[in-house]
């Protein structure tokens, strides 16, 4: 198989291969950000309170006091793609709040061999080129306090751009929208809508270059892919209550349901919808120390012999909170039991009541 052929089976079909609807689009918006979040396996959506709130549920932005700003690095793939995210938010009153968040997740200098061998079938190195394919979403959260007392809802607006070097980019657009209600005994109950306005992607593609890679074996899906794709929409629920031991001593126990509305291998999917569980604690100390541990990602896999067993996801997680600045660590799918990829998760959350 010469080069041409094989550098055309990598990009076209495996990197935007789109169609009009599609189960799993713009899937790096749905990886997560804050370590503290994936220390607990993301069952965050019914008590998170701070600026990470514009991605897991915007309803709860209405809890921050002051300004804050969050950044966050991990890397996947043993270091091929890289994963960051910052985000800014601030209240407007004692009744609302907004945020404004960006994500990018790419992989950077991806050899082009496309031109590697010339019109008299000689090997050239210098025609090798370099290129990147990058993922951009940008979020704008608003939230706001309801007349019932504990009750918020919060709404997202999304920008979504992805670029394929000099070959295919898109820009997409949609809608996210939250609410989360605390009980007077302590419970917190959250839901969060993703897409619920099917969040819509329309891809251009340069043609000239993509005629460069497109002399392989005819039939071998090196047909330009459809232009428009949709995601479709996905439900977070969840509940949680914090405990207090002794003034000093706290744990926080977080349980959600993840729905998506098409048939996949989760522990419980019908031809209507699949939902996923996952359940996440975190101990603290004067909040100041937290350690943190859960589980999720439970899937049926299909082994060799045709029968299925069950993975998991177990992750962990440790942070540090003093002043106004909390950094925290998060170690996922420990033990290697489930067939996504453990990554080493770094956040950095800055409350800006620390100058004041």
């Amino acid at each position: 198989m010469n080069t041409k052929l094989l550098t055309a089976f990598l990009l076209i079909p495996l990197m935007f291969s789109a169609q009009t609807a599609r189960k799993y689009s713009n899937e790096f918006m749905n990886i997560g950000v804050d370590a503290a979040a994936m220390g607990m396996s993301n069952a965050v959506v019914s008590h998170v309170s701070d600026v990470n709130s514009g991605y897991w549920n915007p309803a709860g932005l209405v809890m921050l006091e002051d300004k804050q700003l969050a950044l966050m690095h991990s890397n996947y793939f043993a270091n091929i793609a890289t994963y960051n995210y910052a985000a800014f938010a601030m209240p407007l009153d004692h009744n609302s709040a907004v945020a404004l968040s960006l994500i990018r997740f790419g992989v950077d200098d991806i050899l082009d061999t496309t031109q590697l061998i010339d019109d008299q079938g000689n090997i050239n190195y210098d025609r090798i080129r370099l290129f990147s394919t990058a993922d951009y979403g940008l979020t704008f959260s608003y939230a706001r306090r309801l007349p019932l007392d504990g009750l918020s809802y919060g709404v997202n607006a999304k920008v979504i751009r992805r670029i394929i070097g000099d070959f295919a980019s898109s820009w997409g657009f949609g809608l996210d929208a939250g609410i989360q209600f605390e009980s007077r005994s302590g419970w917190k109950f959250g839901i969060m809508a993703r897409d619920i306005t099917t969040t819509f992607n329309a891809w251009t593609f340069d043609d000239a270059k993509l005629a460069t890679i497109q002399n392989a074996v005819e039939g071998q899906n090196q047909e330009v892919p459809e232009s428009t794709e949709l995601t479709i929409p996905k439900l977070q629920i969840g509940m949680s209550k914090k405990f207090i031991f002794h003034y000093d001593y706290s744990l926080l126990a977080a349980f959600d349901l993840n729905v998506r509305f098409e048939e996949n291998n989760d522990i419980i999917s019908s031809s209507f919808a699949s939902i996923n569980p996952a359940l996440g604690f975190e101990f603290g100390y004067t909040d100041l120390v937290f350690l943190r541990a859960g589980v999720g990602n439970f899937q049926n896999e299909l082994q060799i012999d045709n029968s299925k067993s069950m993975s998991f996801q177990p992750n962990f997680g440790v942070g540090f909170k003093y002043r106004g600045i909390q950094l925290d660590y998060a170690f996922t799918d420990i033990g290697d039991q489930s067939a996504a990829l453990y990554s080493n998760v770094f956040s950095l959350k800055l409350d800006f009541s620390v100058f004041r």
